[in-house]
């Protein structure tokens, strides 16, 4: 029986399920999630820097095939994204240009396209309406939020994550249907794979691969994986990869290879890379965070899978996400993106749930509609305080933005958790959404650009903009994250405290940013030379990569004493 709202929102959602509006709404809510903040938020350190960076020196010196950091080889992802970013530049700005949004529009831009793609997919697996708010949970949740704001791999291989398990359930679903899935969806699955390869290796195809292997042992038969015409796919494949993969083998004397395969790839499963190490569960108790606001309806798709275990939709979604999801918590390296490619799965899921339990009657335990909205409403205020305690701590004021994602997360949560009751109701969609939506615009448009003290990189370039002549060059002791190496230019030099007194001796550079730990240091270097610096000012900041405040002045080399 369907509850007393949902036939005046069924039929809202039918109509804007129709024709051309869906893609619309979702291409202007994915406008407005990823927009915001994209020109001002600064560069993001330590993996956003170094991509952008990279692709910078691709633009200058012409080389887009070896990939560098400053002299540092950067053997370990594909050039894919560098490729793209690299293009965007190239039309948008310039590569002397410190604006990091051109950068970011690759990810913005792959980030819409998996949204788009859920939406397409999504009425293969089940049908338009539950396309559509699926698409749109996904298009929310906070990991792609992020993802779709920084300059980095992930947002462009979601996109092709759906593609290629897009193409694989048309492959599982339409002959069962009686459609006929044709050679154009098979293009797509080994295409996607390509694309997939070149940007981050063979992350996708182990995705696929488990799914493929999860329905055959399931279903026990495996004729199907015939649509895929293989025959021919593979070499498809391959002709996309290989031309890049032997190229790159021989520019790096196989290099490339040995160490993106054996140290960053099978590094990452033999133990915990750059202190990213984490024990199993990981993943699924960050859930309630990296996929907010989606978690509201997290334990509806739940109970809707597990009591639909049998039917292909439900299998097929169940395949993408379980073996996957087991394999990535078993792994010792763990960062939070590593699972977006399978929130499309869990979004499909939660919002068949969530139509099944309001309109269709399926009854679900308390704690299935309790549990999460209750962690929605602890998430959603945890994110909402730190909104409003980051500009209070770390910049001594209020901000205007935070206090209007704090409104609208307890507005939310007094509405689903008071007023709603922890129902399954369509309408709660819509109030997650805009709550979500209000969070995330004003944190990454309002709050985070706002809070100097985490952006040293930045207020340290400010610094040097007021004393910098025209072709000087920079070496930085103490302080050597990517991002001041991005704002100031790639010849900057990242050098110990000696050294850097060194350089401004020997005047390879005029100027010198030096960490207060490393003053001391710095300072004797100088004096045993029979030199002093001339300080002129200072920043201070909180650096956040590794977790304390630090103040970096600037120094000149005094005129030496007749």
């Amino acid at each position: 029986m369907r509850s007393h709202d949902s036939y005046g929102l069924g039929a809202q959602l039918d109509h804007l399920a129709e024709g051309r509006r869906p893609w619309l709404l979702l291409l202007l809510l994915s406008l407005a999630l990823y927009l915001p903040g994209l020109a001002s938020l600064p560069p993001v350190d330590r993996d956003e820097a170094r991509y952008i960076q990279a692709t910078r020196q691709m633009l200058e010196t012409g080389d887009f095939l070896r990939i560098r950091y400053q002299d540092e080889a950067r053997n370990k992802k594909p050039a894919g994204v560098y490729w793209l970013q690299a293009a965007a530049v190239g039309a948008l700005s310039k590569a002397s240009s410190t604006a990091v949004w051109p950068y970011r529009l690759v990810s913005m831009l792959g980030a819409i396209g998996a949204v788009l793609l859920t939406f397409l997919f999504g009425q293969q697996i089940f049908d338009r309406r539950t396309a559509l708010v699926g698409a749109g949970l996904l298009a929310g949740c906070l990991d792609l939020v992020f993802e779709a704001h920084v300059a980095t791999t992930d947002a462009v291989l979601l996109a092709t994550a759906v593609a290629a398990q897009g193409a694989l359930a048309s492959a599982y679903l339409m002959p069962r249907r009686g459609d006929r899935f044709g050679p154009g969806l098979a293009a797509l699955f080994w295409i996607a794979q390509a694309l997939a390869i070149l940007i981050k290796g063979p992350v996708v195809p182990a995705f696929s691969l488990l799914t493929v292997l999860a329905l055959v042992i399931a279903d026990r038969r495996g004729a199907w994986l015939k649509a895929l015409r293989p025959l021919w796919g593979v070499p498809l494949m391959l002709v996309i990869v290989l031309p890049w993969l032997v190229a790159i083998e021989i520019a790096t004397q196989g290099q490339f290879l040995n160490e993106a395969v054996g140290h960053d790839l099978l590094g990452k499963v033999a133990g915990a890379q750059e202190a990213h190490g984490a024990p199993p569960g990981y993943y699924l108790a960050l859930l309630p965070v990296t996929f907010w606001p989606g978690t509201l309806f997290l334990g509806f798709g739940a109970v809707w899978a597990w009591r639909n275990r049998r039917l292909p939709a439900a299998r097929f979604l169940l395949a993408w996400t379980i073996p996957s999801w087991i394999l990535l918590e078993a792994v010792p390296t763990k960062l939070p993106h590593y699972v977006v490619p399978l929130y499309p799965a869990l979004a499909l899921l939660a919002a068949k749930g969530l139509i099944a339990a309001a309109e269709e009657g399926m009854a679900v335990r308390r704690w299935a509609s309790w549990l999460p909205a209750a962690l929605w409403a602890l998430v959603g205020l945890a994110l909402a305080g730190g909104l409003v305690a980051m500009p209070l701590l770390l910049g001594h004021r209020a901000s205007f933005g935070s206090g209007i994602g704090a409104a609208a997360v307890l507005a939310a949560a007094w509405h689903f958790l008071g007023r709603e009751r922890a129902r399954a109701s369509l309408a709660n969609a819509g109030v997650a959404m805009i709550a979500g939506l209000l969070v995330m615009a004003t944190a990454f448009a309002l709050v985070l650009p706002d809070v100097n003290a985490i952006w040293l990189s930045r207020s340290a370039a400010y610094l040097v903009a007021t004393e910098r002549l025209p072709d000087e060059r920079v070496v930085s002791t103490g302080y050597t994250e990517p991002s001041l190496v991005f704002l100031l230019g790639t010849d900057t030099k990242l050098l110990a405290p000696a050294q850097a007194a060194a350089a401004l001796i020997d005047g390879q550079a005029k100027l010198a940013l030096v960490a207060d730990r490393q003053e001391p240091d710095f300072a004797a270097a100088l004096k045993a030379s029979g030199r002093t610096g001339r300080p002129f000012g200072a920043v201070r900041g909180f650096d956040y990569s590794n977790g304390r405040w630090m103040t970096l002045r600037l120094y000149r080399l005094a005129p030496a004493a007749p």
